[in-house]
């Protein structure tokens, strides 16, 4: 079996058609990944606010989430 050898800027040009081609092609990828990027980051930040060190007892969680 002959194996193909190519250089790191022909495999740096690839990746860049490559990933080009798909975000051009299936732009809903892109937003997606970024509704899920700002999302994460409002999560985080809506945990750090309401993060006062207290712990809530387990009961408490619990009949919470199931209200």
């Amino acid at each position: 079996m002959e194996t193909n050898e190519i250089s790191r800027a022909e495999l740096q040009e690839m990746m860049k058609d490559a990933f080009v081609s798909i975000l051009t092609e299936r732009k809903d990828i892109l937003e997606d990944a970024m509704s899920e990027a700002i999302l994460d980051i409002m999560f985080g930040r809506a945990i750090e606010e309401g993060d006062t060190g207290e712990y809530s007892p387990e009961k408490e969680v619990i009949t919470k989430l199931l209200d």
